[in-house]
């Protein structure tokens, strides 16, 4: 099957890895020739573990390639991903821009077949209910213009990617959303997934389009909960992670997204999260329970520094180290990591601070030059007063803590992520201090 995605930002991307990855013959499309040049030399923009590789192994088979010329590509395409960017507006509401510009250039590029039969364009993007309707307008107003009739087909293919195993999600999903409100673009769209051997969830274009929103507004929900909850195990000398634990074993629950910690942060949650209750206020609704769970996240980070000011006092002056500066382990993306707001709070009291991150340090730099970036994670700890745990990299979990401790000026350690053995770091000679954990 011949696929076009357009937009090749890190959804973008990953799906055309993935898609040319199950057979299929694969062209990116984006406006931006710099970025388009480097990904068809094989170079990714973006640091996602195990996507480089398999991008040069799919263009060195010829199923994949990248153009800025939509029109070359779309015209024998049997299918178009739009995977454009739907940043928040000021108001929170999606910003949907981009896509309404590459809808009006389909429907001015678009051509009639002479088998009376259209691509199917299939919304990837994350974007409110309705506006697979919104789409299919946009592209007919241009058709119309033209005095042209092509019996074009929508349907929405919402993405369900975890950043630092996009790949793997892609290519081994727990399920596939698709929407559509025809029997063919149905039909299409499921043979696009065929080879992954997922299952597929049919279901009409406004219910994908809920399906991708409520998903990770109820992911967001649990982290909320679980770090709300945090803060009373504290009070009343409760082990958060015991009780997640017990949680974990009801299967109504599970154990997936019970971790406390300094809050969720990312592309993804924050902006959806933002994007649905703009959505409910402009059906003259308010969802009072993400209004919290925003809440309790916003505030999380700014709770768990609390706790490091209650143990080391006044903060001027101090040397600190903070290990981890991308919102999740396995990506370079740095967008609403809960470290911004403890770095810039850090800066404010006068801290002198040292970071380390293995892929996060370029970016982060961009926001905070003041900051000293070590090289390597012992750099980072000699002299320090205190150390943060703010993203629980493999390399900072599995650091050779037994023998650090003499490095540091004064042994203060708080794992804002909870992934160090507690009692172990005590052995060591360390004031151990994680989240609602003892």
């Amino acid at each position: 099957m011949k696929i076009t995605v357009v937009g090749t930002g890190y959804v973008g991307t990953t799906t055309t890895v993935a898609l040319a990855m199950s057979g299929h013959t694969v062209c990116g499309v984006d406006v931006d020739p710099v970025k388009v040049q480097a990904l068809q030399n094989g170079h990714l923009p973006i640091f996602e573990e195990g996507l480089q590789d398999a991008l040069r192994q799919e263009l060195a088979r010829g199923r994949l390639t990248f153009t800025c010329d939509l029109g070359q590509v779309i015209l024998d395409s049997d299918v178009v991903l739009l995977a454009v960017g739907t940043p928040p507006d000021a108001d929170g509401s999606a910003d949907l821009t981009a896509l309404e510009a590459v809808a009006r250039q389909l429907g001015r590029l678009f051509q009639p077949n002479p088998n009376q039969t259209g691509p199917i364009v299939a919304v990837k993007s994350t974007v409110p209910v309705g506006t697979g309707a919104r789409v299919r307008g946009w592209i007919q107003q241009e058709l119309t213009l033209r005095g042209v009739h092509v019996p074009f087909e929508m349907a929405s293919n919402p993405e369900f990617l975890r950043e630092g195993r996009a790949l793997h999600d892609a290519l081994h999903p727990d399920r596939v959303v698709i929407g559509a409100d025809t029997p063919r673009a149905a039909q299409l769209m499921e043979s696009v997934y065929l080879p992954l051997g997922a299952p597929q969830l049919v279901t009409s274009i406004r219910d994908a389009e809920m399906i991708k929103y409520a998903s990770n507004a109820f992911l967001a929900t649990k982290i909320s909960f679980m770090n709300e909850l945090a803060r009373l195990c504290e009070r009343v000398g409760a082990n958060i992670q015991q009780v997640a634990h017990g949680m974990g074993w009801d299967a109504r629950i599970n154990p997936h997204f019970l971790q406390a910690g300094i809050g969720y942060g990312g592309s993804c949650f924050p902006k959806d999260v933002q994007a649905l209750q703009a959505l409910a206020s402009q059906s003259g609704l308010s969802l009072q329970i993400l209004q919290a769970v925003e809440s309790v996240n916003r505030s999380q980070p700014g709770w768990f520094l609390q706790k490091v000011k209650s143990v080391l006092g006044p903060l001027h002056g101090l040397q600190i180290t903070v290990l981890g500066l991308t919102f999740k382990p396995g990506t370079d993306d740095i967008r609403e990591s809960p470290a911004i707001p403890i770095l810039k709070h850090l800066e404010e009291q006068g801290a002198h601070l040292t970071a380390y991150d293995p892929k996060g340090m370029a970016a982060m730099k961009q926001r905070f030059p003041s900051v000293l970036y070590a090289s390597n994670l012992p750099e980072a700890l000699r002299d320090a007063d205190a150390v943060l745990l703010l993203t629980e990299w493999k390399e900072v979990v599995d650091h050779d803590w037994a023998s650090s401790c003499k490095e540091l000026r004064q042994p203060f350690v708080f794992d804002g992520r909870n992934v160090l053995n507690a009692e172990l770091m005590h052995q060591w000679g360390y004031s151990y201090y994680g989240v609602a954990r003892h």
